[in-house]
């Protein structure tokens, strides 16, 4: 089974540590999901209802990315993970996973989060999945490798 972990990690790398555990866990390929024009700190900051977060979410805009998985049609299970803003994953998730042929794949979603949990997160990403089978939806926060390595073997 070849195995991708994508995953997008706006501020203090917390999302980039989990992902890179997984890769750790699974051998599987690491890919960054970035925005063509990257995010400030004052980008993020969701306190401020006119923040480029606050209007991508508001608004509901595509966030242009800087790359896409060349190859992601050879991949068979794909961990997607991100920071939860607003309760659900992120635009930027939104529009990659837009870019995806996600029919015959497994996904696993994962999230790291200052304070929410994953709520609704998988039933608002369903329309850009459609085709996958989705194994998990969990919230990474706290676990160290030999918990992640765990989850993810009982996958």
């Amino acid at each position: 089974m070849k195995i991708l972990i994508a995953y997008f990690s706006a501020e203090r790398g917390t999302t980039k540590r989990a992902a890179e555990m997984i890769r750790d866990a699974t051998g599987g390929d690491l890919f960054e999901i970035r925005p063509s024009e990257p995010y400030t700190a004052a980008d993020i900051k969701w306190t401020n209802p006119l923040s480029r977060c606050n209007r991508e979410k508001i608004g509901k805009k595509d966030v242009p990315l800087e790359s896409t998985v060349p190859s992601f049609g050879e991949y068979d299970r794909v961990f997607v993970g991100f920071p939860i803003w607003y309760y659900c994953a992120p635009n930027i998730i939104n529009s990659f996973c837009k870019t995806c042929d996600w029919k015959g794949r497994e996904l696993v979603l994962f999230a790291t989060s200052g304070g929410s949990n994953v709520g609704r997160t998988a039933e608002k990403l369903a329309p850009y999945i459609d085709g996958a089978k989705l194994l998990d939806c969990k919230l990474l926060n706290g676990m160290g490798e030999a918990e992640i390595k765990s989850w993810v073997e009982g996958l």
